[in-house]
């Protein structure tokens, strides 16, 4: 199977390769196999991008394309079929949509998340600390990126929201459009970084995108009635930045699920997990029982009810995860079996007929 893309090429350290990954390999693998960066993942394609440039990749008999992420490293061989993922150094991962409790693999191998949001009705607080307890529970870095701010008359009060949100947060505004853009995104976009762009439809993702990468993909004009871009991102894919780092653009998202109990709600909402530690009853329910130190804190003006309620909905919907949880690991453990067992006999085969 030859490569039908015309991308540049680039080294193995370049895409991202290191010891982490070198470190996985055996001799003989070293030796058979050549690693590829996952560029692409549609539905049933695979887009690996290696020192000779991107060319499709096969998955192994019976595992989905579902199984590997965009920026995930994997090993194939000559016949261009893939003998294995190796272990990421972090993961995105989501939960299905309506009642799957399965796990979506959003992208792997990324230092920095930005979040995408714009100046008007799209900025939504609840959406933002979905995301940035996404970002906590993968292990990388949040960034709240807030767009079209020439196109906002007081866009310094959404990002004061913002930084409320959480501690030593990062809250850049920004017109995307403009040189000045690259300049303040430039701390998380050095050479061998990988960030990855998420955000609902509309925000500006693919103009920041085009921006970032140097690249002219045309973008249709900001709707009047609802000053929402038409252009939509429909999968994952990943791109060459300026300056050598590796983005990562995603579909828009409007409603985000956590997947199973998510540590990364307690990081966001340190401040009311840390009042809830003060509260004169372990069980309080931080209603109306009597030395509640959240409602304390409500009614001396240092916590705002609407966050505490946002907390209580994160709560309940980790709560539900929980008791979901061991149906959906066995599930996965299952799964992984049946994928590494496919991957096994595959490699097999392989070995002997060299």
């Amino acid at each position: 199977m030859t490569s039908s893309r015309t991308d540049p090429s680039y080294s193995l350290a370049d895409l991202g390769y290191c010891a982490f990954f070198l470190s996985q390999l055996s001799l003989e693998e070293v030796e058979q196999f050549t690693p590829y960066r996952v560029s692409e993942i549609q539905r049933s394609v695979v887009i690996g991008w290696g020192e000779a440039g991107t060319r499709p990749l096969r998955t192994p008999h019976k595992v989905p394309t579902s199984a590997f992420a965009v920026g995930d490293w994997v090993l194939a061989d000559a016949g261009d079929q893939i003998i294995r993922r190796l272990d990421p150094q972090s993961e995105l991962k989501r939960r299905g949509a309506g009642t799957d409790v399965s796990e979506q693999l959003m992208a792997a191998n990324i230092d920095s998340l930005l979040i995408v949001t714009s100046c008007n009705d799209d900025f939504n607080l609840a959406r933002i600390e979905r995301f940035l307890a996404l970002a906590k529970d993968a292990g990388v870095v949040p960034v709240v990126v807030l767009t079209k701010i020439d196109l906002c008359k007081n866009w310094q009060s959404y990002r004061t929201q913002s930084l409320d949100l959480m501690a030593d947060l990062d809250v850049i505004g920004i017109n995307a459009k403009s040189r000045d853009a690259l300049i303040a995104l430039s701390p998380w976009c050095a050479k061998g970084q990988t960030i990855a762009l998420v955000g609902s439809s509309g925000v500006g993702k693919t103009t920041l995108l085009n921006a970032l990468t140097g690249r002219e993909e045309a973008t249709a004009a900001i709707r009047e009635q609802d000053s929402k871009g038409r252009h939509t991102t429909t999968y994952r894919s990943l791109h060459p930045a300026l300056g050598g780092a590796w983005v990562i653009d995603t579909p828009g998202i409007r409603a985000l699920r956590l997947h199973e109990k998510s540590t990364g709600i307690e990081q966001v909402f340190d401040d009311i997990v840390e009042l809830t530690t003060r509260c004169k009853f372990n069980d309080c329910k931080h209603e109306s029982e009597p030395k509640c130190a959240v409602q304390a804190a409500i009614k001396a003006g240092d916590l705002d009810a609407d966050r505490l309620e946002r907390w209580r909905k994160l709560e309940r919907e980790d709560n539900r995860n929980s008791e979901t949880i061991a149906q959906s690991r066995k599930r996965a453990k299952d799964f992984g079996k049946m994928v590494k067992t496919v991957m096994a006999d595959s490699h097999a085969k392989k070995g002997r007929k060299t």
